[in-house]
């Protein structure tokens, strides 16, 4: 196949790829457009085997990790550690909007963090419409913070996010000093997104409805709080001991799961669902699918118009860059593009395109799976959340969220060094 005919077919496929992902006609699975399309670049040779196994074998551990941690939250959730922190904030709210909004800002943001993002789109945010109602609150302001901050928020650990664990390995980093450069962004970065929104929603936030809620909330699980501690600790361990993360991540989800089975708390088949099977094909296909449009010019093109350099305006260039990119294509077709491109010019600018990945997406729908799959739980709960509200919410925050945790991290590089 020539290289014009390649590169047209790569792009039109991946197109098809991510609105199926968008749409989920008749709900049917990612999967179910993504894998005959990794099929057809690789039977036209529109990629190469040899390519597509390399794109497969370099994604399998970062796939193998979701998993687990997929498992590792939903075993967390049975185990009541999500409704434990729902009666957390319904006491911390006492009736109030706006201290409820910085609860769900707190949780939301260690949560991701901790568990990943995917734990608090799926978990935390029927939580948070269950406890707005409970305490009489309008849930608008906390269902809009569930979604960014399960973006922005994912900044602060390699496991916080898939894009992360596509580009920690190739940033070179330790686990603790990619935690230790992230963390002033991380912080900066809330911290816009909090006064933004206490800005846009003051008048949701303006006054309660109902008398605030006043029952004892749920016990905290200890044994899940522990074995989620003792999961973080071993990341620590075992990137110090150039051990794969997923493996302390299945570790960490083995002992979880065997309990609640032991327990009879949860079956089999459903711990089984919860790493969604489906997703993971998805991914793995997604991968080999932008790997084929990165091989026909994509990345020449990138190339052409990535800023240079590690000073302040080469990552604000970057950040940026990613940022659009992951609008045009989501964010995980924009970090398997733009890491290999960045990772030449060292650790800051692989960090920089996090930034814009990460934080990006919070201004469009389509620009991260997560948000995509909390746009579906919000509304399988009957609230209604409005294109244009989200853009317009997303307008506000993405620049001010971008540019300052951008200028943290470059701050952050002056001091620690990368």
């Amino acid at each position: 196949m020539n290289t014009a005919l390649a590169e047209t077919l790569s792009v039109v496929l991946l197109v098809a790829v991510l609105a199926a992902a968008v749409l989920r006609p008749k709900g049917l699975p990612e999967a179910v457009v993504a894998v005959p399309a990794a099929g057809i670049v690789i039977a036209t040779g529109a990629i190469t085997l040899d390519h597509a196994r390399e794109e497969v074998e370099r994604l399998g551990p970062v796939v193998g990790f979701l998993a687990a941690v997929l498992v590792l939250a939903h075993c967390c959730d049975v185990e009541g550690l999500f409704q434990a922190c729902g009666g957390w904030m319904a006491r911390h709210a006492a009736g109030s909007p706006t201290r409820l909004l910085t609860a769900v800002f707190v949780l939301a943001s260690v949560i991701t963090a901790v568990l990943s993002l995917d734990a608090t789109v799926v978990l935390l945010t029927p939580v948070v419409i269950a406890t707005a109602a409970r305490a009489g609150v309008l849930a608008r302001p906390h269902l809009y913070a569930c979604a960014h901050l399960s973006n922005t928020a994912s900044l602060l650990l390699p496991v916080s996010n898939l894009t992360n664990l596509l580009a920690f390995e190739a940033s070179g980093l330790s686990f603790t000093r990619f935690a230790a450069l992230m963390a002033l962004p991380w912080v900066v970065a809330i911290g816009a997104e909090y006064l933004v929104f206490r800005r846009f929603f003051r008048a949701d936030l303006a006054a309660p409805l109902h008398a605030p809620e006043t029952g004892e909330p749920p016990e905290l699980p200890r044994f899940a709080l522990i074995t989620v501690g003792c999961t973080l600790a071993g990341f620590v361990v075992a990137s110090t001991a150039g051990i794969e993360p997923a493996w302390v991540a299945c570790a960490g989800a083995l002992v979880l799961a065997v309990r609640v089975l032991v327990r009879r708390r949860d079956t089999a088949l459903s711990v089984v669902r919860s790493a969604s099977p489906a997703f993971l094909a998805f991914v793995l296909a997604l991968g080999v699918v932008v790997r084929a449009v990165v091989d026909n010019g994509l990345a020449d093109a990138l190339d052409r118009v990535l800023p240079s350099g590690r000073g302040l305006v080469a990552l604000i260039g970057i950040a940026v860059l990613a940022a659009v990119l992951a609008n045009l294509i989501n964010n995980l077709p924009a970090v398997l593009v733009l890491v290999p491109l960045t990772a030449p010019s060292g650790a800051g600018a692989v960090l920089a395109v996090l930034l814009g990945v990460n934080i990006g997406p919070n201004l469009t729908y389509a620009g991260s799976l997560a948000t995509l799959l909390w746009r579906r739980i919000v509304q399988r709960h009957d609230q209604e959340v409005a294109l244009g509200e989200f853009t317009r919410l997303g307008l506000l925050t993405v620049p001010a969220a971008l540019l300052s945790s951008v200028l943290a991290l470059w701050l952050a590089i002056g001091a620690i060094g990368v």
